[in-house]
């Protein structure tokens, strides 16, 4: 392209290509690239990826494979692991049980370890955030480190691993983000230990979640980071003494804390270290506007009442099960020690055939049904979603009715939606429309039931952890 005089494009400053290139979004900075050698060189300089984000790996139908991705990752973070300053990365291995797994998760190690070594004399990162997608290689239960020995015999990849992330985080100056979810033998109790202390000083959201690990956060680590704004980990793992450590005057208030529990880990992580009320009361007065959002996974009622304390400021839950069932206990508590504080509600239950008996039905030998006293009683209810449950279609009416257009999102799947056959004898039209109308009028918006119910059916810790990511960002 000619410019006046005669000089082309090329011969502009590299600043100003630069600049020019900023405008452009990533997928356009790469093609520009391919242009001419000064192109390519521009294209590369650190004050045009501030930010890296990247999903890697999971094809289906087996086509495909994670290991194709592997050059082109290590191409990236040749050019940026050593200046990007926000970078991340969702790890996801093809599927593939039992015939792929272990090349799969060799390509899990490989990448893992590329990113690492470009990182681990980076001192501009500020936000890391990894998420390993490990569940699906294999049918039942979670990957553990068991299935790691057989690949990495002697285990020199995970010492590598967890060298080189201990190196990242001595080597840093201004982390605020730091996030690890089931990154299998990546993250150690000792890691934290490692940690710069400028980093720890200017560190504000930290999550280290490995349900398969013993604690990752020792409280003593956590007494380093005083500018703490959010929390995420294992509810297992958030002991009384970390929620003291929390409340001491030389510590900032915090603001989200985000806390999975996970019922089949619970027979080796007992629940009686976790805060009782006490500990609940003494973080609440320092972090006055704390909100806390659990995630609770094939958990039995008797469990999970057994650390809803009073004094929790809960504002968002969520039923996950397989296995077990919500109880009518729980959703009653729930509704009334958090009426003040509870925004969103999702009620799931994924079982793979429908039997006979239908959905359990929470409002069985009840006056009242407890998903209508849900929303009664919470005022500030802005999110339901509801599947694998029986939910009556005069219920759902109600509960349109006594929220409105406060509730922004009301997800019920079609199968989930029963009526009553009394009232459909006084019916002339169809009942699938009456209640599309009834509810769209007490919403004040259109409104259907929820068809696609992949939208609520995925890996829950995936879920876990895109929510607690948008919850802990949006303080």
């Amino acid at each position: 392209m000619a410019l006046y005089g005669g000089v082309g494009a090329s011969a502009l400053p590299s600043e100003l290509i630069v600049h020019i290139f900023s405008f452009l979004s990533a997928r356009d900075k790469l093609r520009a690239s391919a242009v001419c050698s000064r192109w390519r060189e521009c294209l590369f300089y650190p004050a045009l990826w501030p930010e890296l984000k990247l999903r890697l790996g999971r094809s289906t139908g087996g086509a495909g494979s994670s290991s194709d991705e592997t050059p082109k990752l290590e191409f990236l973070m040749r050019k940026f692991g050593s200046f990007v300053r926000e970078l991340q990365l969702e790890f996801a291995p093809v599927e593939g049980y039992p015939v792929r797994w272990r090349d799969s998760l060799n390509n899990y190690l490989e990448q893992v370890l590329c990113v690492l070594r470009s990182l681990k004399n980076n001192r501009n990162l500020q936000k890391l955030s990894l998420y390993g997608d490990t569940c699906i290689l294999q049918e039942e239960g979670i990957l553990d480190g068991t299935h790691l020995t057989q690949v990495d015999q002697g285990g020199k990849k995970i010492k590598e691993i967890k060298q080189l992330f201990e190196e990242t985080l001595a080597s840093s100056r201004q982390l605020k983000w730091l996030s690890s979810a089931f990154m299998l033998g990546m993250v150690t109790p000792n890691s934290l230990s490692t940690m710069s202390n400028l980093s720890a000083n200017s560190l504000e959201h930290l999550s280290l979640l490995d349900n398969q690990a013993p604690p990752l956060i020792p409280s003593i680590e956590l007494g380093r980071l005083l500018n703490l704004h959010s929390l995420a980990l294992d509810f297992c793992d958030f002991t009384s003494e970390m929620c003291q450590v929390l409340s001491n005057s030389d510590h900032m208030p915090l603001h989200r804390l985000s806390l999975v529990l996970h019922g089949t880990v619970l027979h080796n992580k007992p629940l009686d270290i976790t805060p009782g009320e006490v500990d609940w009361q003494a973080l609440v007065r320092h972090s006055a506007n704390l909100r806390v959002y659990i995630m609770a996974l094939d958990v039995h009622s008797q469990d999970l009442l057994s650390v809803l304390k009073p004094s929790l400021p809960l504002e968002r839950i969520h039923f996950d099960s397989y296995s077990t069932c919500a109880s009518e206990a729980a959703l009653d508590l729930i509704s009334r020690q958090y009426c003040k504080t509870l925004s969103h509600f999702i009620l799931v239950r994924d079982l793979m055939e429908r039997d006979d008996t239908g959905f359990p039905d929470l409002s069985d030998n009840r006056n009242e049904d407890p998903l209508v006293l849900l929303a009664w009683r919470c005022t500030h209810l802005s999110l339901l979603i509801i599947h694998g449950y029986t939910v009556w279609a005069h219920n759902l009416i109600a509960i349109s009715r006594l929220r409105g257009s406060n509730l922004k999102v009301l997800a019920v799947s079609e199968e989930s939606i029963d009526f009553d056959q009394d009232q459909l004898l006084f019916q002339d039209e169809d009942p699938i429309h009456n209640l599309i109308e009834e509810v769209s009028l007490g919403l004040g918006r259109p409104w259907n039931p929820m068809m696609d119910t992949n939208i609520v059916l995925s890996e829950p810790t995936q879920h876990f952890f895109r929510e607690m990511q948008r919850f802990s960002e949006g303080i």
